[in-house]
């Protein structure tokens, strides 16, 4: 790895290593130091599991828990001050499952787009095994793991480095409303193909203040808001600064300043920049992928034969959509044809509406 390597990756992790040798070794597979030397993240891996373990525990008791003296009835002359969750056990161990599970692991990797600075030896590059989704997991728990020893197991990094890589909030559906994280993700990939370029850092009073040309910026008036994040989407010339109590919250911040100003700019992403190329032959999966990224329900066929006046056999597909009251019909002698023209009327209906 080169500098610029490390530096996307510490970008991207929200930690900057005193030890970059540490961070590089995350990344480092048992094949390749079998055939050169040197150590990999087998153990980083160890270590980063349990700690994901105990900072997602951490988040999620943070989330659905409370001790009754955080709110004006609690008597102080209880001798208990209890804590009191809004979340059974079996329901915490489904939501602990669900965020650390091989699939969710391996989703950030690609989203945080650090999979290929896996170094591997020669047959794990011949089997292309940094798309395996075991593999990502592994790097993502090493990444943690390496973090853990560089900051002496500081927890307040943990927890941040932790939300920052997992994003906890975007698996989570009463969570998905405002998850302006994810949105801007979405964003820069769709428009630009790359993911967005964050940078944090800590910010003094004094920055809050400074004007910066090129620069979008919003202050949420709390002193204690003692870290900033800045966003960068690709071609696009603003650079956006935020701040917050903690790397996520800033990170945040500044993801729902950027939605805005591209909201207020008229160039959020519309129904129809999901389908660049609409096609009669394709028209049935690109619906399909519409309806699955929620912008209808999934579309379902239905089929009669009739007959034309020489006796033929002719096929009418009838193509609905729950939520939209137009249907589309289409004949062919051909079933299969038929599908297509009906999921073509309505692919067009959809993008024009």
């Amino acid at each position: 790895m080169d500098k610029k390597d490390l530096t996307f990756i510490q970008d991207q992790i929200g930690y900057n290593f005193q030890n970059t040798d540490l961070l590089q070794q995350a990344f480092i597979r048992r094949s390749y130091s079998k055939e050169n030397g040197g150590e990999n993240n087998e153990i980083l891996e160890f270590i980063g599991d349990k700690v994901l373990d105990l900072i997602v525990v951490k988040l999620l008791t943070e989330k659905h828990g409370y001790f009754i003296s955080d709110y004006e009835d609690f008597n102080p002359n209880e001798e208990f001050d209890e804590f009191v969750c809004s979340k059974n056990e079996a329901e915490l161990t489904e939501l602990k499952k669900k965020l650390v599970q091989k699939k969710t692991l391996a989703d950030r990797i690609n989203v945080l787009d650090l999979a290929d600075y896996l170094i591997m030896g020669n047959g794990d590059i011949q089997s292309n095994v940094n798309n395996s989704l075991s593999v990502k997991e592994d790097l993502f728990e090493a990444i943690i793991g390496a973090v853990a020893l560089d900051s002496n197991w500081d927890m307040e990094i943990l927890q941040d480095v932790v939300q920052i890589m997992l994003d906890p909030d975007s698996y989570f559906e009463e969570d998905m409303d405002n998850n302006y994280v994810e949105f801007i993700q979405e964003w820069a990939l769709k428009k630009y193909g790359i993911v967005p370029w964050y940078h944090f850092e800590k910010a003094s009073q004094a920055v809050w203040y400074v004007p910066f040309d090129g620069i979008s910026s919003s202050y949420d008036g709390n002193p204690e808001s003692k870290h900033t994040c800045l966003l960068k989407l690709g071609e696009l010339n603003t650079i956006f600064r935020s701040f917050g109590t903690s790397k996520n919250e800033a990170r945040k911040a500044v993801c729902a300043l950027a939605y805005k100003e591209l909201e207020r700019n008229n160039m959020l992403l519309s129904i129809r920049d999901e389908i660049p190329n609409p096609n009669i032959n394709d028209a049935i999966g690109q619906l399909e992928t519409l309806a699955r990224r929620g912008y209808f329900s999934i579309p379902f066929y239905e089929f009669e034969q009739e007959y034309d006046t020489n006796g033929n056999p002719i096929w009418k597909c009838t193509c609905r959509i729950i939520d939209i009251t137009t249907c589309f019909c289409a004949k062919s002698s051909s079933k299969k044809y038929a599908k297509k023209q009906a999921a073509f009327q309505m692919l067009k209906y959809t993008l024009l509406k």
